[in-house]
Order: C-alpha cells, then sequence, then structure tokens
C-alpha cells in the first residue's frame, strides 16, 4: 500500500471512491435518504475533487496501482497550531484491510510537519469507533452538521 499526495489526474477515481464510500459504507449516517445523500455527495464531483486537489492537501492511497482510498487535511480557517481532517474514506472492497488507518497516520504526520500540534474532525457515526481507537477524543458533543450528525474529535499530535 502507497498513501501519497494526489495529482489532479487522480479525480475522476479519487470521485468514484468517495461516493461508493459515502454511498455503501455510511448508511448509519444518510440512512438511504436521497436529500442527505444527494447534499453529502455534492461536492465529490470530480471537478469539485480536481479543485480541491489542486489547492493541496489531499492524498490517495493505492493498493497493486489501485486507488483505494482518499484524505484531505487543512489548516484554513484555524488558529495557529491547528489542523483538521476533513476527508478518509476507503473503496467499500478495501474495507479492513488498514487503508484508512495508514491514511490517518499519513494526515496525522503532515499536520505535525506543517507544525500542528492539535487535529481536529468531525466523525460520522459509522468511523467514530475508528477514530478512538486510533487515540482520537470526543471534543464537544455531537451535533447537526450540513447534512449529517458530526461527532467533533480532537487529538495531540506529535
Amino acid at each position: 500500500m502507497r498513501v501519497r499526495p494526489a495529482a489532479v489526474a487522480d479525480a475522476q477515481v479519487a470521485s468514484a471512491v468517495l461516493v461508493a464510500s459515502i454511498t455503501e459504507l455510511s448508511d448509519a449516517d444518510h440512512h438511504s435518504n436521497a436529500g442527505v445523500l444527494g447534499s453529502w455527495l455534492a461536492d465529490k464531483t470530480p471537478a469539485a475533487l480536481a479543485a480541491r486537489i489542486a489547492s493541496g492537501g489531499v492524498f490517495v492511497a493505492e493498493v497493486a496501482g489501485q486507488l483505494v482510498g482518499v484524505g484531505e487535511f487543512s489548516l484554513a480557517g484555524l488558529s495557529p497550531g491547528r489542523g483538521k481532517i476533513t476527508l478518509n474514506y476507503v473503496a467499500p472492497a478495501a474495507r479492513f484491510r488498514g487503508i484508512s488507518r495508514a491514511m490517518l497516520l499519513r494526515l496525522e504526520a503532515e499536520l505535525a510537519a506543517r507544525g500542528c500540534t492539535e487535529g481536529l474532525l468531525t466523525a460520522t457515526a459509522t468511523a467514530t469507533r475508528f477514530y478512538l481507537a486510533a487515540g482520537w477524543r470526543p471534543g464537544g458533543p455531537p451535533r447537526q452538521g450540513r447534512w449529517i450528525f458530526g461527532h467533533p474529535m480532537r487529538k495531540r499530535l506529535g
């Protein structure tokens, strides 16, 4: 497995990974509600993802040359020393093979390399146990987000 910075050429496949992961693996969050799912996927198009990749902070995971995971971090709008993980998704067929964990480790390392001592993220109900097992802790009470219920989390980095 290799986790590397995404290239704009990855946008089409990365978008497909995000759509499949959210649609197939996150039913506990969207409950098969077409409106919620449509809103969640609206910024996961190849064009939107290409723009995000061009801005930096997007990574992809590959296994045997096949793109199977997508992750992203951001420093935008945060106080110094803080960074946020905004994406960490795996292709359904590649689930439970350590891809999300490898992506998380890479994103945490990228944040630490940029001087962040605290990582933030908002976990889905689907992923909350995964993040807790990786040393993340609740960062506040669960709250309604833009389209799903989110679980704020934080972790000391470095």
